[in-house]
């Protein structure tokens, strides 16, 4: 049956993601999927074992809707730990349908129609689509691929009387970026100067190298008392179909945070989170993912060297930025899309990352894939045709 009034779409520019366009060009060419964001190997044996226990013991019920009290306590831990900041696990930690649940929420919290939203690009999918489904719009900072530094003169000059708050990611996806503590106090000063809300992204929190630190905005008072720090297991524990995540803000926030969260998804499966809280409880499971993800990026780095990208060193994440525009004038997707082809490796465009999807001849590597994995890629594409 024909609908008689025609369906107006509500995200008229939103099409089917690159992600899901390059796995799929990926599985049709055999190619090795080096462009989708999730690891290759599985989680510990030992977490494995966890779940199973937990659906043995009857946990397979709804979970309360905040989530298990036991993985909220363990998430207070952990957070204390790292940044000194006390979270509340019954008023101020709500656990999620993976950290892009976490985003939506305080997004669709906080953006009433016609308020602004800032965006630094190149950016995770997710955000503007979320704050246009709340009638928000977003207004951009644009970064290099491979920055070094943010202009906060330049961000300032994008706040209005409009904006309402900010959206930040570190560990940067796609770029690998690290933000400083000066990065993060130049956030405070801005978001207390007007007002904003910042909804923070740090879902690489564990895989940061080279000796650098993640630092989160809950470590900054001034930035805490008006954040969301959304965080997720998927990428910790190597459980990204789990959608296993979790948001930290203050009271106040968190309360009406989850007014929306309890009608989007109400619960988040019950034994994982009993088994995650359970595993959380040795640090090493996370505390060892940095040195772990480092020596694949050096890996990685070190085969496909020779080929002549101009390459900075990810600095955290799972994801290595290469330029390729001293060795090609080929546009990014349509360059992406021949060595899945014709290479046999998928990779990542990361115009896709931008609004205009400005092309600055880079592609995405992942590398949390298996050596053998990541040296067969290597080797594949050391016999491009660049």
């Amino acid at each position: 049956m024909l609908l008689k009034k025609r369906l107006q779409s509500k995200l008229p520019n939103v099409g089917t993601t690159i992600f899901t366009k390059m796995s799929a060009l990926a599985e049709e060419h055999k190619a090795l999927n080096l462009a989708q964001g999730f690891p290759e190997f599985d989680c510990s044996p030992d977490l494995q074992r966890l779940v199973d226990k937990y659906v043995r013991s009857g946990k397979n019920q709804y979970a309360p809707m905040p989530g298990a009290l036991p993985l909220r306590e363990a998430i207070a831990r952990k957070t204390f730990e790292a940044s000194g900041r006390e979270y509340h696990p019954v008023s101020e930690i709500t656990v999620t349908s993976g950290a892009t649940e976490a985003l939506f929420v305080a997004i669709s919290t906080v953006v009433y129609p016609g308020d602004e939203v800032i965006v630094f690009e190149p950016a995770y999918d997710s955000y503007v689509p979320a704050i246009e489904l709340s009638g928000g719009i977003p207004v951009f900072v644009t970064l290099d691929p491979q920055y070094d530094y943010i202009d906060w003169e330049a961000v300032a000059a994008r706040v209005t009387e409009k904006t309402r708050a900010i959206i930040v990611n570190t560990p940067h996806n796609p770029t690998g970026k690290v933000w400083t503590a000066a990065d993060l106090h130049a956030l405070a000063a801005l978001a207390e100067a007007h007002d904003l809300v910042v909804i923070s992204d740090e879902v690489y929190e564990y895989i940061v190298f080279d000796g650098l630190a993640h630092i989160s905005v809950s470590s900054v008072p001034a930035l805490a008392e008006r954040s969301f720090v959304c965080g997720s297991f998927g990428k910790t524990f190597h459980t990204t179909g789990w959608k296993l995540g979790y948001c930290l803000a203050p009271a106040e926030l968190t309360a009406e945070f989850r007014k929306i969260h309890q009608f989007l998804v109400f619960s988040v499966v019950t034994p994982f989170q009993f088994a995650v809280a359970e595993f959380l409880a040795e640090p090493e499971h996370y505390l060892a993912l940095s040195a772990f993800y480092e020596r694949k990026r050096d890996l990685f780095n070190d085969a496909i060297r020779d080929i002549g990208f101009i390459m900075k060193p990810s600095e955290g994440s799972f994801f290595q930025n290469v330029s390729y525009a001293n060795l090609s004038e080929e546009a990014d997707v349509a360059l992406a899309e021949r060595l899945t082809r014709e290479a046999g490796v998928a990779t990542i465009p990361v115009s896709a990352f931008y609004a205009r999807e400005t092309d600055y001849k880079t592609l995405r590597f992942c590398f949390a894939k298996n050596d053998d994995t990541l040296l067969k890629a290597a080797g594949l594409l050391n016999k491009a045709v660049w």
